[in-house]
């Protein structure tokens, strides 16, 4: 097991160990053997299928086969970043033209990690309870996977973009699965006096997690940082929420750490005073992040992100003593 500290850790990579092999996935159905006859209207309706094919990403971390896929997306208003006003937030976001009608654009990017033996799901996405989302099963069955071959689930922290896919339906989705979650996430977020004098925005959240713990009563409650098998670790970034974890996946001597909510478009890296609204700890937050991206930056440490563009693969880097997000090469790595 890595020895990671409850407060802060060490990501234990060197500089060139994060080079990543990838292979595109994309899963079309176009049409065969096309006439020079065929009308326009036939062209537009191949390119609407198109454009609702799942998107999906495979790279590879040693042994590791890791998929990238997406529940879908939706955008967060301007104004849901304390530490800035929604006018500066705007102003971000149309600096780096990623400023939509309906604030910033997150993507929900889930990560099933295959090692030969098991296949491991990283979160399972809203499931319909937000934005355009619901698309995980569909990517899945793209892909040809089928929710009873999930061996475990980890569940990153217990909001329900992260653990809607678990229970939508009022269903056990994945049969099978192994569910991890931290044990002080869970003692949270089922506990009916902060459901009570929580927000609207988040009673979803304490619904859903109460549904999950229905419908998975073997659901592993873990304690910080945690081993599930070989190579995988839960590691420990409280702040966001009590029990908030990122994933270390390590072989080979290469690298690559899961780090959910603690980057967000637009706002990060640049700033670690800007949170989100959904956070609980506001300041445990600010230090954790303020800890972690230097340290991410120093160390070029290869990172995936829940909420980053798909697929949502990238590093931290110093650009003239400011930090800034940039997209990993994952495509033809192997060529």
């Amino acid at each position: 097991m890595i020895n990671l500290s409850r407060r802060a850790f060490t990501f234990g990579l060197s500089a060139g160990s994060a080079a990543v092999a990838s292979s595109l996935s994309l899963h079309a159905a176009f049409a065969q053997g096309q006439t020079q006859g065929q009308t326009s209207s036939t062209t537009q309706e191949q390119a609407g299928h198109a454009k609702s094919l799942p998107p999906a990403a495979q790279f590879k971390i040693g042994r590791f086969t890791i998929t990238a896929l997406a529940d879908g997306y939706a955008d967060m208003p301007f104004g849901y970043f304390p530490g800035r006003d929604a006018k500066q937030v705007e102003e971000m976001a149309n600096a780096m033209a990623m400023a939509k009608p309906g604030g910033i654009r997150f993507v929900f990017n889930q990560y099933l990690v295959d090692d030969g033996e098991r296949l491991i799901l990283i979160d399972t996405g809203p499931a319909g309870t937000l934005g355009k989302t619901g698309r995980l099963p569909s990517a899945m069955e793209a892909i040809g996977v089928r929710p009873d071959s999930i061996d475990a689930v980890i569940v990153t922290h217990m909001h329900q973009d992260h653990m809607g896919g678990l229970v939508a339906g009022g269903r056990q989705n994945f049969p099978k699965a192994e569910v991890y979650v931290d044990r002080r996430d869970v003692a949270y977020w089922t506990d009916p006096a902060k459901r009570a004098s929580a927000p609207d925005y988040l009673k979803a959240s304490f619904d859903i997690s109460a549904e999950m713990m229905r419908l998975y009563p073997k659901l592993q409650q873990t304690d910080g940082d945690h081993q599930i098998v070989r190579g995988v670790s839960l590691v420990d970034m409280t702040g966001h929420t009590p029990g908030h974890i990122g994933v270390h996946l390590e072989d080979g001597g290469q690298s690559l750490i899961m780090v959910s909510d603690m980057l967000f478009p637009v706002v990060h890296p640049a700033a670690t005073d800007i949170n989100f609204v959904f956070e609980q700890d506001l300041e445990a937050a600010k230090a954790m992040r303020a800890k972690f991206f230097p340290r991410a930056a120093e160390e070029k440490v290869l990172i995936a992100a829940t909420h980053m563009p798909f697929p949502g693969l990238g590093r931290i880097i110093s650009d003239g003593g400011k930090m800034r997000w940039m997209a990993a090469e994952w495509a033809y790595q192997d060529l």
